[in-house]
């Protein structure tokens, strides 16, 4: 029984409010039993069902596995700091395994700090304040918008958004639609448009209680070549990292609630 409820809270741990059936495929156990044990576990509120049927740590979870969710909010240089320790061992062993330039970014006010490594001979990069990114026209942006709240998408797309090259996407109406997709799918594209040489894929990285924290990105040259291939190791990245947040980094307060929007 105990290595059962430990394969549902660490199909759980991965993010993203599965649903029964996707924590029944996470953790390879028959709907039936999974189905039997997150009542239960609902019903002594160790986890938490929305109205869409998706489930989430619930507050004694939240309380016991996220220590560090009891210190002081870190501002953005100390977040940053924190993200890349985590990070690094993720983005090393994806940049091995693809050989393309891997990103870690999250949402920092109207912008997404990022961590990456660009070549095998070099480091993964520190923290720096002139590593930021536009939301609307980076995959790693994207996916963070299309996870965050429609509060925090809405305040961030109210920007003027900037058209670096033929391909950006500038209109907000034409970027939520695209975030509906990309929840579905868990993968976010761009397709030359903030760079008219490179392309990129990212998908979600989640900490304690399923709320998005980083995107992790591969820098592609083709997009239809390329993805296919590339897809696998980045989203079993993206699980390692999620299960590495959900036990030691809480998810960062949203841009627009700090009022940084």
């Amino acid at each position: 029984m105990i290595s059962k409820i430990s394969a549902i809270l660490l199909a759980i741990s991965e993010g993203g409010g599965p649903t029964l059936t996707e924590i029944a495929a996470r953790s390879d156990l028959p709907l039936s039993t999974v189905h039997r044990l997150v009542t239960e576990l609902t019903a002594w509120r160790v986890l938490e069902r929305d109205e869409e049927g998706r489930y989430r740590a619930g507050p004694p979870l939240r309380t016991f596995g996220g220590g560090c969710a009891r210190r002081e909010p870190d501002d953005a240089a100390t977040a940053a700091v924190r993200v890349r320790d985590r990070a690094v061992p993720v983005i090393e062993d994806l940049f091995r395994a693809t050989g393309s330039p891997v990103r870690v970014g999250f949402l920092d006010g109207p912008a997404v700090a990022y961590v990456e490594k660009v070549a095998g001979h070099l480091p993964v990069s520190s923290p720096s304040p002139a590593a930021r990114l536009p939301v609307h026209a980076t995959a790693l942006g994207k996916v963070l918008l299309a996870f965050s709240s429609p509060r925090v998408a809405d305040a961030l797309l109210a920007q003027d958004l900037v058209r670096y090259t033929t391909a950006t996407v500038t209109r907000p109406e034409r970027l939520r639609w695209s975030f509906r997709t990309i929840r579905a799918t868990r993968i976010a594209v761009c397709d030359r448009e903030l760079d008219q040489d490179w392309c990129a894929v990212a998908t979600p990285a989640f900490g304690a209680g399923g709320d998005v924290v980083v995107a992790v990105e591969l820098r592609v040259r083709d997009l239809a070549r390329d993805v296919p291939t590339l897809r696998a190791p980045l989203v079993m990245s993206a699980g390692w990292l999620s299960r590495e947040l959900a036990q030691c980094i809480p998810a960062r307060p949203a841009p627009a609630e700090r009022g940084s929007a």
